[in-house]
């Protein structure tokens, strides 16, 4: 596997990322510093002041969960 989506993030950072899968949530997001990194980062963007996950965001939340699932165990 590429290590193309292999982001360092805070745990924050995952907290925000994991809370824009609910596209419901997405204006509820209170910390905008945290979105503001995202998309930096290019795994949010923001449209129309609501901010949604890209693709890259995507693949980033899913092969981060295995990692976030060691950190747990």
């Amino acid at each position: 596997m590429s290590n193309d989506v292999d982001f360092d993030l805070s745990p924050d950072q995952w907290e925000a990322l994991k809370a824009l899968r609910n596209p419901v949530s997405n204006g509820r997001l209170s910390k905008a510093y945290l979105v503001e990194g995202l998309v930096k980062l290019g795994l949010v963007v923001v449209n129309d002041s609501v901010p949604s996950m890209t693709p890259t965001g995507r693949k980033v939340l899913v092969r981060g969960s295995c990692r976030l699932l060691d950190l747990v165990a």
